[in-house]
């Protein structure tokens, strides 16, 4: 892996919000709107989540799968390529790619298990289907597979800040980070300035005092003010956001074009 963000391929992919926020014709034609993409996304990135805890792994296999599936739908279809195998595929290409490497018939295995609540009843796929899929995401990808997250400059951060000490604001800015894998921030901004605005969400629930040492750092305070805010939208958006509409979007895919 590229030592470097600035030189890896993943600054070389950062997108803009708009470039990102694409629905493509085939989609389209099914009917899917951009509300049902965001959605669906969400909801795969919940089902990784999901898949990862039985197939036990760490948090950073997670965060790269999530972040290969969101790739993923910025070049291709949902038509095309199924989210509801897409995202099992994900995890098993991420799992190598970050050397915690899981058997694709043990993520079947938990993929059939999943198949039981209402929420995953999607098809049942099989090993073959994982394997196949995983040379249409590497194509999809450019095979490109780094990926930086905001958990390594969180800790950094944290000693710098000086909050090492304090567990209750580093537990919440984890939850932070961890959510913002719900959204599509790892695809626009650098996970340095994912970081901070965790920080600084979590200083102001927690009431610790970071001015200083945010006006210490020299980083584009705005920038770091507008990711809080996307986050802080999302939190207030996604209490409204029920089983129904997820199954709803998603059952779109099902329909012939």
């Amino acid at each position: 892996m590229a030592a470097n963000f600035w030189t890896s391929s993943h600054y070389k992919q950062l997108l803009d919000q708009e470039d990102v926020d694409v629905l493509h014709p085939l989609d389209k034609d099914k009917g899917i709107t951009l509300e049902d993409f965001k959605l669906i996304k969400m909801h795969m990135a919940n089902y990784i989540w999901k898949l990862a805890q039985y197939v036990k792994v760490r948090q950073r296999v997670v965060a790269t799968a999530v972040a290969y599936m969101r790739r993923v739908y910025t070049r291709k279809s949902m038509t095309e390529y199924d989210p509801r195998l897409v995202a099992p595929t994900c995890l098993y290409l991420a799992s190598k790619a970050e050397e915690s490497t899981v058997q694709a018939r043990l993520l079947v295995f938990y993929h059939k298990k999943l198949c039981a609540d209402e929420k995953y009843r999607y098809d049942r796929y099989e090993i073959k289907d994982i394997l196949e899929m995983e040379m249409k995401i590497l194509e999809a990808l450019n095979y490109y597979l780094v990926v930086f997250h905001p958990y390594r400059a969180l800790s950094q951060l944290f000693q710098d800040a000086g909050l090492n000490d304090i567990n209750m604001t580093q537990l919440t800015c984890r939850g932070l980070v961890n959510d913002t894998y719900k959204m599509d921030l790892i695809l626009v901004h650098p996970p340095h300035l994912i970081a901070l605005a965790c920080i600084y969400i979590a200083s102001v629930l927690r009431e610790k005092d970071t001015t200083a040492w945010f006006e210490e750092l020299r980083v584009d305070m705005n920038a770091v003010k507008n990711i809080s805010m996307e986050i802080l939208d999302f939190y207030e958006n996604h209490r409204m956001i029920t089983d129904d509409r997820v199954i709803a979007a998603l059952s779109k895919l099902n329909l012939k074009a």
